[in-house]
């Protein structure tokens, strides 16, 4: 289609134009600022709601924008499902989802509504096996989806043996854990087992909330990642910085080429890499079990939601100043200090000509 954008490579060239790595400290407080709106601003306040899995990076960016702006954006990490909620009823100025909103929701807002990706990043499978010391566990997506079904309830199961040879896997209980809130990253992994199982997408199908066959359930990336912790034997889902703070592996997952592949900020990159914008699309996308040697599986963007009517309007000035600050090479680099992937630098232009900013 004329006026495609091809991401190939874009993501890792805009890492090599940032300089950026997992150990980078933070960018000081002059390059924060460098790009991000005046006195305009100054004293003005945001409320938004909604997902978990990029709370570490949001929560960076607002008190960075605070100190160079005086903007104070207000948001709560409740789960995707309610970020949607909130923005559909009204009571915040912007919602967060890692699950794009269906054709019906976005209906229920008369269509004023745009996804705007911030970051990219893994939803990971963690687990709490201290004998296995740091070697981390390989899984497919088949033998992912029969875990979360119940079919493979112990450790040593024959089919997690072959994926894993030479592991002395215990003949344990598995114990489930998964999200109890309504939620974007239950929405990437369930996508991710829909894709690779026939009956996991019959059974169970991809949602921000779905019926668990078995498990616990844990509120947040938060809860998730303190049963799994609490709890020898278990597993569950979490965005990768929740599981690399909280000194949890992160398995290798088999992709699509037959690879097993560690996610790293390299790995989402490349599950991005074959994706396309038309310059009028709502960049709802997904991008889990990509094609690609090098591309995690579990990857996806994640999006803020914001109003499309109205731009002049106070409080959507507001809004598309801090877009614009967070577009910025300075704040992208701060997303890949956190572990996410920076968005490609097609994506970043093609949201900048949306949003009328520079």
């Amino acid at each position: 289609m004329v006026g495609r954008l091809p991401l190939a490579l874009a993501s890792l060239s805009l890492l090599a134009v940032l300089g950026c790595d997992g150990g980078r400290a933070p960018a000081p407080a002059a390059e924060q600022a460098a790009g991000a709106p005046g006195a305009a601003g100054a004293g003005a306040s945001l409320t938004g709601a909604g997902a978990t899995f990029p709370n570490p990076i949001y929560s960076k960016w607002f008190d960075a924008y605070n100190r160079t702006t005086g903007v104070q954006i207000n948001y709560q990490s409740i789960g995707s499902g309610g970020g949607i909620r909130q923005f559909t009823e009204g009571t915040v100025d912007f919602g967060a989802t890692d699950g794009p909103m269906t054709d019906e929701q976005i209906a229920a807002v008369q269509g004023n509504v745009l996804h705007v990706p911030t970051v990219l990043g893994a939803v990971v499978a963690t687990y709490n096996l201290p004998s296995l010391g740091a070697k981390p566990l390989r899984f497919d997506g088949p033998a992912l989806a029969d875990i979360f079904l119940g079919r493979i309830a112990r450790w040593n199961d024959r089919r997690l043996a072959a994926l894993n040879p030479g592991v002395a896997l215990p003949a344990q209980d598995i114990l489930v854990v998964h999200r109890s809130d309504g939620s974007g990253t239950t929405y990437i992994f369930t996508d991710f087992l829909a894709k690779a199982s026939p009956d996991w997408k019959t059974k169970v199908g991809h949602a921000t909330s779905v019926e668990w066959p078995i498990g616990l359930g844990g509120k947040g990336n938060e809860g998730v990642t303190q049963q799994v912790k609490q709890s020898e034997g278990a597993i569950g889902y979490v965005e990768l910085i929740y599981a690399l703070s909280n000194g949890l592996p992160a398995a290798e997952i088999r992709n699509p080429g037959g690879q097993f592949v560690t996610p790293t900020l390299k790995t989402v990159s490349a599950a991005a890499e074959g994706t396309s914008f038309s310059p009028d699309s709502d960049f709802r996308v997904s991008i889990t079990n990509a094609p690609g040697a090098e591309a995690y599986p579990i990857s996806s963007f994640t999006w803020l939601l914001i109003h499309t009517r109205e731009p002049q309007s106070p409080k959507n000035q507001a809004i598309r100043a801090f877009l614009a600050w967070m577009l910025k090479p300075a704040a992208q680099r701060m997303a890949a200090d956190l572990q996410y992937a920076p968005l490609p630098v097609p994506v970043i232009e093609l949201i900048r000509r949306r949003l009328g900013v520079s």
